[in-house]
């Protein structure tokens, strides 16, 4: 059997940094996509997902570039797509927040299933449920896509069946730039939908009771660039 033999009595003392939390962060950089302006986007972890979503936005005509090893900055007004079906999308999971954020944004998106993830074992029928009410139309292509698709994005009422972070999320994402008010209920409350708000708040956004159960989300025409920090 491994283990591990500690032997204390020694001083300890020093400085660590604590980057941002992983979770905040590959939802924070999809949403800039909502916004009309430039962000600079800080104190972001070091890891393998920050790199995959940020080459994802380039390909998708964003001007993305790391200005030091804690901070991005990224300009959406370049995009020209809203396809997001390459093997980089299928290489991580959060990618499914570009669903919400070009929805949000343009109206409509085609993103691939994140992950390489089996629909039927890590569903995200709940994500499509909130765009539905919202006056999308969403299908599965191929059993490998999600497009989704609206004339408008109207505010509503969301009941989630189950409680589920991406899709708390992922809605909050989508009914930012909606129609009128969206409430979502039965909502996530971990820490990084709080950071989510606040990022979207902090652009002009209008997001009330992250945290809680209930999320209200009043769309907003149009959101401004920032300098945040995670």
């Amino acid at each position: 059997m491994e283990k591990f033999v500690v032997t204390g009595g020694k001083p300890l003392s020093g400085e660590v940094t604590i980057s941002g939390a992983k979770n905040a962060a590959v939802a924070i950089i999809p949403a800039v996509i909502l916004c009309d302006e430039p962000c600079q986007i800080e104190n972001i972890p070091n890891i393998s997902d920050v790199s995959l979503i940020s080459r994802i936005l380039q390909q998708m005509g964003a001007n993305v570039r790391r200005i030091n090893r804690s901070s991005l900055y990224i300009d959406p007004t370049k995009i020209r797509t809203c396809n997001a079906v390459t093997d980089l999308v299928r290489g991580m999971r959060a990618s499914y927040y570009l669903l919400g954020a070009l929805l949000g944004k343009y109206g409509k998106a085609k993103v691939a299933l994140p992950g390489g993830c089996n629909f039927g074992v890590r569903p995200i029928d709940q994500h499509l449920k909130g765009f539905e009410a919202l006056g999308a139309t969403t299908q599965l292509v191929d059993g490998a896509i999600i497009e989704a698709e609206c004339d408008s994005l109207v505010g509503t009422h969301v009941y989630l069946d189950v409680v589920s972070v991406g899709a708390t999320m992922n809605i909050m994402l989508a009914a930012s730039k909606a129609k009128g008010q969206t409430i979502i209920e039965n909502a996530a409350r971990e820490p990084h939908i709080v950071d989510l708000a606040n990022f979207l708040n902090s652009m002009g956004a209008d997001v009330r009771g992250a945290g809680t159960d209930v999320i209200k989300i009043r769309g907003v025409e149009y959101l401004h660039g920032i300098t945040y920090s995670i």
